[in-house]
């Protein structure tokens, strides 16, 4: 039998609307208001589904962060893969953080929930983990392909490279959500301008 931290396959039509439905209730109710009652019933099952499901709440929640991270990847890795240099390559990225945090600020605000939770919690600590990892890594293997096809120079390991590049696109979406009506354009600048410096030729 499935333990809390072993959930069990969720990839069934109820799975994915209690997914959903837990999206929907971070962005209006934030994570500690997101009971497993207040998914159920917006997701129009019992609470002991969530329960099978999932077994725990930061189950689920890593399961949110899962799935939205990997649809992001797959767009982004499509777009990346038809970079034709390095500002293409910049560009891309300045305009996925530009879109996120312009079409989905309550994603961000999860993530840096979960960022602070996952400190305290070892069973979502370890699902975080795995995203963070899945999602380096395959934007690493498409810009070592880039450098390695001759689009564009790396001056350090990709997959260093791409911990500055989501190190700094996290600090400027967390005062970009902090700020709202400011204008960040010029800090984006910067930002591409120090990310073009680490894949750009000398």
């Amino acid at each position: 039998m499935p333990t809390p931290a072993t959930p069990r396959a969720i990839d069934g039509e109820k799975a994915q609307r209690i997914v959903e439905a837990m999206r929907r209730s971070v962005a209006q109710r934030g994570v500690a208001g997101s009971t497993f009652d207040h998914v159920a019933g917006e997701a129009g099952v019992s609470r002991g589904l969530l329960h099978y499901y999932f077994g725990t709440k930061e189950a689920l929640l890593a399961e949110v962060v899962r799935r939205e991270c990997d649809l992001r990847m797959t767009l982004l890795e499509a777009q990346l893969q038809g970079a034709g240099s390095p500002d293409d390559f910049v560009e891309l990225l300045r305009l996925t953080l530009q879109q996120l945090h312009d079409e989905d600020p309550d994603f961000v605000a999860l993530l840096f929930e979960l960022f602070t939770m996952a400190r305290r919690n070892d069973e979502l600590a370890e699902g975080f983990r795995a995203v963070l990892q899945r999602t380096r890594e395959h934007v690493a293997a498409v810009l070592q392909a880039k450098h390695d096809e001759g689009v564009l120079t790396i001056h350090a390991p990709a997959e260093a490279i791409v911990d500055v590049i989501f190190a700094v696109g996290d600090g400027l979406a967390l005062r970009m959500l902090s700020e709202p009506e400011r204008d960040f354009g010029a800090s984006i600048g910067a930002a591409a301008q120090a990310v073009r410096s680490l894949i750009a030729a000398p």
